[in-house]
C-alpha cells in the first residue's frame, strides 16, 4: 500500500481563510484557556497542592510548615514536630509542590522497613503520587520516579550503586536522627546522593549531645555550623545556646503540641521509685562486686549492661551471666558467678512486675510495658499469665504482618501489650492511654518516642505515663542522665513535654496484698513456655 501525505488540510484551511472561519468552538476555546491558567504559577510564594489533595485535610501547621520550607528555606530542611503531629504529612506535601511547579521529577524516600508499606500506600492514596515500594533486589526502581526504599536496603549493594548513578531532584528521610553518626554507613551513603532537595524527619534532632545536630545540618547544608573544630570550640560548653539555636531554627522546623492551636488532650507523667527486695538487693551488691572478682566484668559497658538487667528482670540477667561465665579464666571466677546464678533462681519476687501488676489492676484499662529485653518481656507475659492478664508480645524480630497482627489483638483482645524498643516507632496505639516504662533508656527521646505511641492525633483521653526506677541502683544515675540530656535538648531545639518528673521519696501506690507467684525455674537453655494469644485466648 502506497502512503501518500494528504493535502485536504490546506484546501481547508485557504477555505476558511477566505471565508473568515470558523476556526473553532469558542466554548472549547474558553475550556483550554483555562486549563492552561490553571497551570501557572504565577508567584513563588503560597500553595497550590492543597485544592488537588481532595482526600486530605491539612491542618494550619502543617501548610505553614510546607510554605516555610519552600519560600525559605529552598527545600532543603529538618521536619522535627514532636511526635504524631504529622511530618509525614508535611513532606508529603512539599513533595507534591515542587511536583506540581515542575521542580521534582524523580525523587527517593528513604524509610525504616516497617514503615515502607505505611509511605507508600500514603503517597498513593492521599497525595496521588504513584510511588512504588522496592522490597525486591531484582526490582528495576532506576526506572520509576518516585521509589520509597528501606534504608537498610539503600545503603547496600547492589541498590547502593545503582543509586549512586540517579540524579534525585529530592529525597526524603524519615527517622533521620538514626543518621546522627558521621561515621556510619548510612550517614556516608545520604551524603553521597545527588540530590537538589532534602528533608530529614525526625521529632528527636538531639538524642544524647549537640554533635548530633551539627551533622544533620551538615547533610543539608555543609558548613552552615562551621566545620567540626569550630562548632566545638563555640557551642559544646553550650554558652552561646541562643546563637546555636538560632542558626539551627534557619534549616530546621519544629511544631511542639501546644504551638497547633489543636485541643490536646493532657499528658500525665509518674516517675514511680521501687525498692528492691533484700533478696533482690544482695544479688544486686554481688553483681556490684564482679568487676573486682572477676576479669570478663572488667569491662565498664559490660558492668552497666549487667546492673541494668538486674533491674529489669533476673531473666534478663541470667542470659549475660551464663555468656560471661563461658569467658571466665579462673576456677574462683566462674565459682562466684554460679553463686550469683543460684541466687537468682531462688529469687521469688520482681519487685518492678508487681508493681507494673498494681498499676494495670488501678488503670482498668490497656497498658503498653515498654521493656528494653525480650528475657525481660517473655518473663511479665508469664508474670502476667498467671494473674489472668492477657498480653501480646512486639519487638523487631517480628515481621510485617505478624506486627499488624499483635497491634490487632492488642486493639481488640489482649489487656497489655508487652514491647522492647522497636514498639517505640511506626506504630499508633491511640486506642491506649496507658504506658509503663518497665526499664529506662539511657536516650530520653527513646522515651518521648514511646510515649508517642499514644499522645498524637487522634488520641482521644488523657495519657499515663509511669517510668518505673529502682532506688539506689544505677537507675538513679540513669534519671540523672536523662535530666542533663532534656536540658541539653530544650537548650538547642526547644522545650519538651513531660518526660519525666521530680522522683519522691515514697513509691506513690502502696503495694498490694497478694501472695506473688514465683519464677518460672531457670532452665539452662532458658526455653520458658510461651504463653501467647494462641494459649491465653484458646486460639489453635
Amino acid at each position: 500500500m502506497l502512503i501518500q501525505k494528504s493535502s485536504e488540510w490546506k484546501e481547508e484551511f485557504a477555505r476558511r481563510l477566505e471565508a473568515g472561519g470558523p476556526w473553532d468552538r469558542w466554548p472549547l476555546y474558553q475550556m483550554a484557556y483555562e486549563v492552561e491558567k490553571d497551570q501557572l504559577i504565577t508567584e513563588f510564594s503560597g500553595l497550590q497542592a492543597p485544592k488537588f489533595l481532595t482526600n486530605l485535610k491539612l491542618l494550619d501547621h502543617q501548610i505553614d510548615a510546607a510554605k516555610t520550607v519552600i519560600e525559605k528555606m529552598n527545600g532543603k530542611a529538618i521536619l522535627a514536630d514532636e511526635v504524631g503531629l504529622g511530618k509525614t504529612i508535611e513532606a508529603g506535601l512539599i513533595l507534591k509542590e515542587y511536583i506540581i511547579r515542575g521542580l521534582v521529577k524523580k525523587a527517593l524516600i528513604l524509610v525504616p522497613a516497617s514503615l515502607l508499606t505505611q509511605w507508600e500506600d500514603e503517597l498513593n492514596s492521599k497525595f496521588f503520587i504513584p510511588a512504588i515500594g522496592c522490597r525486591k533486589k531484582n526490582v528495576p526502581f532506576e526506572q520509576y520516579d518516585f521509589v520509597v526504599m528501606s534504608m537498610d536496603a539503600a545503603k547496600r549493594s547492589p541498590y547502593r550503586e545503582k543509586i549512586y548513578e540517579q540524579n534525585y531532584d529530592m529525597i526524603i528521610i524519615d527517622e533521620a536522627h538514626k543518621l546522627k553518626n558521621h561515621k556510619t554507613q548510612a550517614y556516608e551513603f545520604v551524603k553521597g546522593i545527588k540530590k537538589k532537595f532534602c528533608l530529614l524527619l525526625t521529632a528527636t534532632p538531639i538524642q544524647n549531645n549537640i554533635f548530633e545536630i551539627f551533622y544533620l545540618v551538615s547533610l543539608l547544608k555543609p558548613g552552615h555550623l562551621g566545620n567540626v573544630e569550630s562548632f566545638q570550640s563555640s557551642f559544646k560548653s553550650l554558652q552561646d545556646d541562643e546563637n546555636l539555636k538560632e542558626l539551627v531554627n534557619q534549616v530546621m522546623i519544629r511544631n511542639r503540641r501546644q504551638d497547633t492551636g489543636i485541643e490536646w488532650v493532657g499528658r500525665n507523667v509518674q516517675t514511680i521509685p521501687i525498692k528492691f527486695t533484700t533478696e533482690e538487693k544482695e544479688v544486686y551488691d554481688m553483681i556490684q562486686q564482679l568487676k573486682e572478682r572477676t576479669t570478663v566484668f572488667a569491662n565498664s559497658f559490660a558492668m552497666t549492661t549487667i546492673l541494668k538487667e538486674m533491674c529489669s528482670s533476673k531473666e534478663a540477667a541470667y542470659l549475660t551471666l551464663m555468656k560471661m561465665k563461658e569467658k571466665a579464666i579462673t576456677k574462683e571466677e566462674i565459682d562466684y558467678i554460679e553463686e550469683i546464678v543460684e541466687k537468682l533462681a531462688n529469687l521469688e519476687i520482681n519487685c518492678k512486675a508487681e508493681k507494673t501488676y498494681e498499676i494495670i489492676q488501678k488503670a482498668n484499662d490497656k497498658v503498653i510495658i515498654f521493656t528494653e529485653y525480650r528475657a525481660t518481656q517473655h518473663y511479665l507475659q508469664w508474670y502476667l499469665h498467671q494473674k489472668g492478664i492477657t498480653s501480646v508480645l512486639f519487638n523487631g524480630k517480628f515481621s510485617k504482618n505478624k506486627r499488624d497482627w499483635m497491634r490487632r489483638l492488642f486493639q481488640d483482645v489482649a489487656d497489655v501489650l508487652i514491647a522492647t524498643e522497636s514498639g517505640g516507632e511506626g506504630i499508633n496505639l491511640q486506642f491506649c492511654h496507658h504506658v509503663i516504662n518497665f526499664d529506662l533508656p539511657w536516650n530520653p527521646m527513646k522515651i518521648e518516642q514511646r510515649i508517642g505511641r499514644v499522645h498524637r492525633l487522634g488520641q482521644e483521653c488523657d495519657v499515663h505515663i509511669y517510668n518505673l526506677a529502682i532506688q539506689n541502683t544505677i537507675e538513679d544515675r540513669i534519671i540523672d542522665l536523662l535530666t542533663n540530656k532534656i536540658d541539653v535538648f530544650e537548650k538547642v531545639v526547644g522545650e519538651l513535654d513531660d518526660i519525666l518528673t521530680n522522683r519522691e521519696d515514697e513509691p506513690i501506690y502502696k503495694s498490694p496484698s497478694f501472695v506473688p507467684n514465683k519464677s518460672p525455674s531457670f532452665v539452662p537453655n532458658f526455653q520458658f513456655e510461651d504463653f501467647g494469644m494462641e494459649d491465653q485466648l484458646g486460639f489453635t
